[in-house]
Parts: C-alpha cells; sequence; structure tokens
C-alpha cells in the first residue's frame, strides 16, 4: 500500500489531459532552467562566490538563437543587454516564443509516440521541480524585502526631484520603499510561502499563498510598467499549475463546505523510509536557499541603506547661497545655465548637482587626502564606480573647507573657469516624508 498522505490516481487520464501535462513539462521545465535565477538560487550563500552576481548565464547561450530568431521573424534587434537587469528584454521575450514553438512540437511528438494513459511518478517528480523552482524564487524575492534592499527608499536627490518628473515604476519603488515596514511585511508573505512549498504537506497552502502573493507583484508590474511581468505571470502561472490538481477538492471545501481527500504532494516514492529522506532532503535546500538568501541580502544592507552604512564625508544636501564666477557674483536666475541651486552628497563617490532650471545631474566625487575634491560626468560606464573618475576627466577641481558643520566653502575650477561657491546645509527633518512619522489619532486626514 502507498504510504499515508500519498496521491494515486489509477484511472487513465483524458486525451486532453495528457496533452496538457505533456505540454507544462517541456514549457515551464525549459523555463525555469533557461529565464529564472533557479540554478544560482540553488547555490545558496555560495552563490555570490561561485558565480558572481551573473544569474543569466543560460540566457547568454541562448543569445545566438534569439538574436537570429529575433531578426528573421520579428525584424527585431533582439540581443540580449546583460548590463540593463530587465526581464522584458526583447531577447527575453523572443526566447519565451521559442520555448513555446519547443514545447508544442514536443508535445506534438511525444503524444504521437508515447501510449501510456497517465504519468504519476512523472507527475511527482515534476510537481516537486516547480515546488523548489517556485520556492525558490519565492524565499530570493522575499528577502529581498524582507531585508529592505530591493525597494529603497528615497535617495538624497530623490526628495529634490519633481513628483511629475518620476516614471511609474519609481513611482511604485519610492513608494514602498518610504515604508519599510510595509515593504517588510511583503516580504515575509514571500518567504512564509517559499518555505510552505518545501514541505510535502504544507504545499499545497504554499501555492496558494503564492498565488495571491504573486497576483499582487503582476497586477503591479503591469500597471506601474515594471519590466519583470513575464517572470511574475509565470510564477503566477507555476503557482496555478501546482494547484490545478487540486482545485476540485479545494471548490469542495471552501464553497460547497464538503469534507475532502487529503492536499498532500505526489509521492516521490513507495518505501517509506525513501520518502522521510526526500522530505528531509527538501527541508535542508529550503534552509540552504533561506540562509543564502537572507545572508546576502543582509550583507547588501549593512554595505549601503543600514543607518551606519558608509555615506560620503560631506552627506547631505547643500543650498547654494553664494555663487562667483570669473570673480563676478552670479544671482539665482532660473537661466543661468553655470550657476548651481543645491549640490548633493549621499553614497560614497557620487554627487549630485542641480542647475538653477531644476535638473538633477550625477557626477563622481572623488575626495583626494588634501581635501580637493574632483568631480566628473557620470556615464552608464563610470556610474557605481565607487568615486574613481578613473579616465573621465573632472569638469570640477574644488578645495572643500568647513568653517561650521552646516557651512561649506568650495573654491578652485569648474570647467576651467575660476569658482568660489558657499553652501549651507539643508534640515534633512525638513521634508515632511522624512519627518512625519506615524501616528494613532489624526483628527483630520494629512495630505501634502
Amino acid at each position: 500500500m502507498p504510504a499515508a498522505g500519498t496521491v494515486t490516481t489509477r484511472a487513465g487520464w483524458n486525451l486532453w489531459t495528457r496533452i496538457l501535462f505533456r505540454a507544462c513539462v517541456v514549457y515551464f521545465g525549459l523555463f525555469c532552467l533557461l529565464l529564472t535565477s533557479i540554478p544560482f538560487v540553488l547555490l545558496g550563500i555560495l552563490g555570490p562566490w561561485i558565480g558572481g552576481q551573473d544569474d543569466e548565464w543560460a540566457l547568454s547561450v541562448t543569445d545566438p538563437v534569439t538574436g537570429w530568431v529575433g531578426r528573421t521573424f520579428f525584424g527585431v534587434d533582439s540581443v540580449l543587454h546583460r548590463d540593463s537587469g530587465a526581464g522584458d528584454q526583447a531577447a527575453i521575450w523572443v526566447l519565451v516564443f521559442c520555448i513555446l514553438v519547443v514545447a508544442v512540437v514536443a508535445t506534438a511528438v511525444w503524444t504521437a509516440v508515447d501510449r501510456h494513459v497517465r504519468h504519476p511518478r512523472l507527475l511527482a517528480w515534476f510537481t516537486l521541480f516547480l515546488r523548489v523552482c517556485l520556492g525558490g524564487q519565492m524565499l530570493s524575492y522575499g528577502f529581498a524585502k524582507l531585508i529592505p534592499t530591493q525597494m529603497p527608499g528615497p535617495t538624497l536627490a530623490q526628495l529634490l526631484q519633481p513628483y511629475g518628473d518620476l516614471s511609474p515604476a519609481s513611482v511604485l519603488w519610492l513608494q514602498i520603499g518610504s515604508s519599510p515596514a510595509y515593504e517588510m511585511a511583503l516580504g515575509a508573505v514571500e518567504v512564509v510561502a517559499g518555505l510552505l512549498l518545501f514541505v510535502p504537506r504544507t504545499a499545497v497552502l504554499g501555492a496558494a499563498v503564492s498565488l495571491a502573493s504573486m497576483a499582487q507583484v503582476f497586477l503591479t508590474d503591469m500597471t506601474y510598467d515594471i519590466p519583470e511581468k513575464l517572470l511574475s505571470a509565470h510564477l503566477l502561472l507555476i503557482s496555478l499549475v501546482l494547484l490545478a490538481p487540486y482545485l476540485r477538492r479545494l471548490v469542495d471545501v471552501f464553497v460547497r463546505q464538503r469534507p475532502c481527500e487529503p492536499l498532500a504532494s505526489p509521492a516521490l516514492f513507495t518505501d517509506r523510509r525513501r520518502i522521510r529522506i526526500a522530505l528531509w532532503v527538501q527541508v535542508a535546500i529550503s534552509i540552504w536557499i533561506a540562509v543564502g538568501s537572507g545572508y546576502w541580502r543582509g550583507v547588501v544592507w549593512q554595505e549601503q541603506y543600514a543607518p551606519d552604512s558608509p555615506k560620503s564625508q560631506l552627506y547631505g544636501i547643500w543650498d547654494v547661497r553664494d555663487f562667483t564666477l570669473d570673480g563676478r557674483p552670479a544671482p539665482p536666475l532660473t537661466t543661468d545655465v553655470n550657476r548651481w541651486q543645491r549640490l548633493v552628497f549621499d553614497a560614497p563617490g557620487e554627487a549630485t548637482y542641480q542647475r538653477m532650471n531644476g535638473e538633477l545631474v550625477p557626477a563622481l566625487a572623488d575626495f583626494q587626502p588634501d581635501g580637493q575634491l574632483e568631480l566628473a560626468t557620470m556615464t552608464g560606464m563610470t556610474e557605481g564606480a565607487g568615486g574613481n573618475a578613473g579616465s573621465q576627466p573632472p569638469f570640477a577641481t574644488l578645495h572643500a573647507e568647513q568653517p561650521a558643520p552646516d557651512r561649506l566653502s568650495l573654491r578652485g575650477e569648474l570647467n576651467g573657469r575660476p569658482v568660489a561657491i558657499t553652501l549651507e546645509r539643508v534640515d534633512l527633518n525638513s521634508f515632511v516624508l522624512r519627518s512625519r512619522g506615524f501616528h494613532w489619532v489624526e483628527d483630520y486626514p494629512y495630505f501634502r
């Protein structure tokens, strides 16, 4: 007899069930291996050491194929942009199309040559495969929110950016990042769903929680134009695939209020000892992934977002009080293309200056030991270079002095012209977004 809690299906599947199952095996099998970071996530804490931060290695293998298909059938340049990080690139859409074509052809051939009327053992292993894939993604993205690093709060420069200049994606990111507790709650739900998926007895509950969570993620991706629509849609579909065998029983319980059979995952083996070993292996994998995801997100938090994380030595927003160029004071006119309105120092090695028309311009900031400050143009190649201007020639070479903690004097050259700038530090608590806080009692709504 099969072990308790196993699901057996002795009756043969109808033709359409067999076709749909085989298509799912091929399509989602290829998708999980080629289009998600599953192999990277399974490396756990060793991931960044073994594979660096590159979790798109599989896509580079298929790049020649997607490039040819894109040019031949769609007339687009579908080359993977490895510096992008976006999951909705043309190359990925073309690859999904290729996977779909392969799945259709493979399913037709499989159905033509295979006379089996059901695949109970393959169903068990395929279910486990999908649980691991979905669970790994839920843990990875869940810890990115539980340890709030995926959607950080607004930078100092973003506090100065007009709301109308923000993209919908930035609005969502800053909205959630402005409330770390809310972001952590979202992450906790995803982490719980991921952990539940790795235990056979709770896998159905984990799939249901994942379905609800990914429905919300997919909705925000679609309505805020987040470039991860393909991934969130497929994680949503995987949740539905995992729930599909139990839909009738779930309806019996929650809608018709009738008793149902146990909602257990199909057993990988008939031997109880092997079933127990498989259970502990799954639990160990979940712990391994959780520890790895949590550890590396903690490292990122400590290095970039924690209160004591490294910051620029002139950290803050500085209002320009006096601006002298070529020995002549420059009045604060919005038409002046040379004068600055503000200067912002936030992350180490970076700065942002605000022109008089309100434009925010990022720059590299290199602080020399003698107190000299060099500002260089930040390009796509130098962004995030840690403050080393490298081959970028500085457009400003300034000597920085602080006569008082909230006063700053800069003297030197700006674009080859002598300049003297006097600045005053802005109180960051003057921004309501940073100082408003939480209130149990509010006699009137506070909207600004």
